[in-house]
């Protein structure tokens, strides 16, 4: 190798050191952020008012059986000791158990098909209409699907999913009476019948399909401006082959950055959305474990959540890093 070839070399693993250290650090944060959001979550579930030895107990127990439960469940011990001692356990794969003595990776395993058959709902919801409305909205930007288009995902974006929910309830259940408002699980554990499913999905997936609307349109008119496009759409090519072949290809990475992130939000929308219509998920899980004063069980419900939504945005983050780099 020659000597003028060196500093190129030195410059390109530096480089390469630099992308390393800087996805590091995004790992490092992500973990931190999490490490903070169950400290969190341990320490208001424990200063709520009455605590899981009472809710485990009948209510005419004598103050010598609450403290001996207090006891057995360690809630006598200081809250940082507490804290410490369940996330010891969190590290080693051990979640503990509830109040009730049940263990709570059983029932973790038991409640997320659930929240994932949701999820997994509206993300398709999500993929199909937001594709579609962004494509559209791109091939004619003047057109009534624009006039449409743009107040209308921003005002859906604008809302929260409970907020969405409280809405399509009070339309679709209260006002017209076609689509129940309340999940009744069947004896599979999941809902008695599809239609329980409409509406939460619906309240999950109609302010993310506003975001990736507007997100899929920005990146198909940054593609749309390439002079490779440009040059392709003065040969006389259709619409829909300069769509499929020049401009979609181009914000593909981006797309998929926008579609990582949603599940990430999906996920974290369904604790909500799950508790408003009681439907058998995470959510309700946790919603549960709070009004039990379950500390152990809502930390490890968050920790569950936490994880897998750190998970997915780490690949949204790498998503978004390849978008970025092949742009340069």
């Amino acid at each position: 190798m020659s000597v003028v070839d060196e500093p190129a070399v030195r410059v390109a693993a530096a480089g390469r050191a630099g992308q390393w250290s800087a996805a590091a650090g995004v790992v490092l944060r992500r973990f931190g952020l999490l490490l903070v959001l169950l400290a969190l979550v341990f320490c208001a579930v424990s200063l709520l008012p009455g605590d899981a030895a009472r809710a485990a107990l009948d209510r005419g127990a004598s103050p010598e059986t609450v403290a001996a439960k207090r006891h057995e469940l360690g809630l006598d011990k200081p809250l940082p000791q507490r804290f410490w001692s369940w996330l010891s356990g969190l590290v080693t794969g051990d979640f503990g158990s509830t109040a009730h003595g049940r263990p709570i990776a059983d029932l973790l395993a038991a409640s997320a098909p659930q929240t994932l058959l949701l999820g997994g709902i509206a993300f398709a919801i999500t993929v199909s209409a937001s594709l579609a409305c962004g494509m559209w909205w791109a091939v004619r930007p003047s057109g009534w699907a624009a006039r449409v288009l743009q107040p209308a995902t921003a005002m859906v974006v604008a809302l929260p999913e409970f907020v969405v929910a409280a809405g399509l309830i009070a339309v679709f259940s209260f006002a017209a009476g076609w689509l129940p408002a309340v999940t009744v699980a069947g004896r599979s554990g999941f809902p008695a019948h599809p239609d329980m499913l409409v509406l939460p999905a619906l309240a999950l997936a109609l302010p993310q399909t506003g975001w990736n609307t507007r997100v899929i349109r920005g990146a198909l008119a940054d593609a749309a401006r390439l002079p490779h496009v440009e040059h392709a759409e003065l040969e006389g090519l259709s619409p829909l082959r300069l769509m499929s072949r020049h401009v979609l290809p181009v914000a593909l990475p981006a797309i998929a950055a926008s579609y990582a992130t949603t599940v990430g939000m999906l996920l974290g929308g369904a604790l909500v959305v799950e508790s408003l219509f009681n439907y058998p998920g995470l959510g309700a899980l946790l919603a549960g474990s709070v009004a039990d004063r379950d500390t152990a069980l809502a930390a490890a419900t968050a920790a569950a959540a936490g994880l897998t939504i750190m998970c997915v945005l780490l690949i949204a983050d790498g998503l978004r890093a390849w978008s970025m780099r092949g742009r340069r």
